[in-house]
């Protein structure tokens, strides 16, 4: 089977977390505009391949019939986690070459998360710089192993020189580029566009929240 493209990702996660949070699917116009998506045209083809994928069903004649084809309560994949990340300052981070899965912790998280599942970690977030992303010290971002990203999306960036790694977003400006922080108390940081490799970059967040007593 043909591997999914980046922007039939893009929609099925769109597709999944507008469901999660209004309890019922997306118009063709919705995904339009927030998949960045030229036109209703493509969004209909894109979907009738992911149809053909086995991975929703959609009826063409009924407005918000996509349904995906996930059993989430009761379907989970397993995601290493490969250990810290900082959201703030670099810090080293354990090659992938090491990565010893017999080692590492492991989480589950919905099977919609399985059409990546062969490119798909897990790290745990030290420190604030990204707040305002709703992204805490504790929690967990869930991302694709990818080596490209787009103007203002969330990775984890390498600093080859240093043989450091932190979470920001990430802006290509010329030669240079800028790591941005989400806490208007921290300060972007600039570094030579060839000495910051991707990692990945974010698709989810994941959190525990506390029980009460």
């Amino acid at each position: 089977m043909k591997p999914l493209s980046d922007k039939q990702k893009d929609i099925l996660r769109f597709i999944e977390g507008y469901i999660e949070e209004y309890g019922y699917p997306p118009s063709i116009r919705d995904i339009q505009n927030n998949c960045d998506i030229s036109s209703t045209s493509v969004v209909k083809y894109n979907l009738d391949r992911l149809q053909e994928k086995g991975l929703m069903n959609r009826d063409s004649e009924v407005s918000r019939s996509i349904s995906l084809n996930i059993d989430q309560k009761t379907n989970t994949i397993k995601v290493p986690v490969l250990g810290t990340i900082t959201a703030g300052q670099p810090f080293p981070l354990i090659e992938d070459s090491r990565w010893d899965l017999d080692e590492l912790d492991m989480i589950d998280l919905p099977e919609s998360f399985s059409y990546i599942e062969e490119k798909i970690f897990a790290l745990k977030v030290a420190g604030y710089s990204m707040i305002d992303a709703l992204i805490g010290d504790g929690d967990t971002v869930i991302l694709e192993k990818t080596d490209r990203a787009r103007n203002g999306e969330m990775v984890a960036a390498k600093i080859n020189s240093e043989n450091e790694t932190t979470l920001k977003r990430i802006y290509k400006e010329g030669d240079k580029t800028r790591l941005q922080p989400e806490n208007p108390q921290m300060d972007p940081m600039y570094f030579p566009s060839n000495d910051v490799s991707i990692l990945g970059k974010v698709v989810a967040v994941w959190r525990y929240l506390p029980t009460g007593k």
